[in-house]
């Protein structure tokens, strides 16, 4: 059991990516990883090495250690614009959310109205109870979610095609272009590969092209 939630940050933005783009949301940054330190001595060694999201420490905007699942809905639920818990979402992302979010975060932030979506790596259980899965494989970790509502790859990434995820049980795959000095080749490449694998369909990074978080 998680006796402490440490959270970089929380904020309220629209979804920026994926099958919710555009949709309004709290996002709720989970410290910690299984797949990097987040620091960029350990870039190097680390399975993924084109993350470019700060997760270190609990220091951003609304981020803290919260003692109790209650404390962190709170927090989320705070970020919120209205009283009104109508089409509430929050999304909950890292770092690698489910190392920390367990049942009884998952229930507390249903009891505040929210749709409970995760962005994970895959290389972790999924908690009983989220409603939104999105996977965001890694090439060189091996996944054990091999199931859910969205899988989302980062193309392109050294040593990986899409093609291995195919045959994965996910309602939505989505191939995003890696933001890299080569975001342009990246988005062509991209387009190119959805074109010819209409499985797979393009998602955007929007929130980078709109400036906002």
């Amino acid at each position: 059991m998680t006796l402490v939630y440490k959270i970089k940050e929380i904020f309220y933005t629209l979804q920026g990516e994926g099958t919710h783009a555009g949709r309004p949301a709290v996002f709720c940054r989970f410290s910690l990883c299984n797949l990097w330190t987040g620091r960029e001595e350990d870039r190097t060694r680390a399975v993924c090495q084109f993350c470019d999201t700060d997760f270190v420490g609990t220091d951003g905007p609304g981020g803290g250690r919260f003692d109790t699942p209650e404390a962190l809905a709170d927090a989320v639920a705070a970020q919120w614009p209205s009283e009104s818990r109508d089409h509430r979402m929050v999304v909950c992302t890292g770092g690698e959310p489910l190392l920390q979010l367990d049942l009884a975060a998952v229930s507390a932030l249903h009891d505040q109205g929210f749709y409970v979506a995760v962005e994970t790596n895959g290389t972790q259980h999924v908690t009983a109870g989220i409603d939104w899965v999105c996977v965001s494989p890694k090439i060189g970790a091996d996944i054990v979610v091999t199931s859910g509502d969205e899988l989302k790859l980062v193309y392109p990434q050294t040593g990986g095609d899409p093609e291995q995820f195919d045959s994965l049980n996910f309602s939505n795959f989505r191939l995003q272009p890696m933001d890299s000095p080569k975001r342009v080749e990246n988005t062509t490449a991209a387009v190119e590969y959805c074109l010819k694998h209409p499985q797979w369909q393009l998602s955007l990074q929007t929130h980078k092209y709109l400036g906002i978080p």
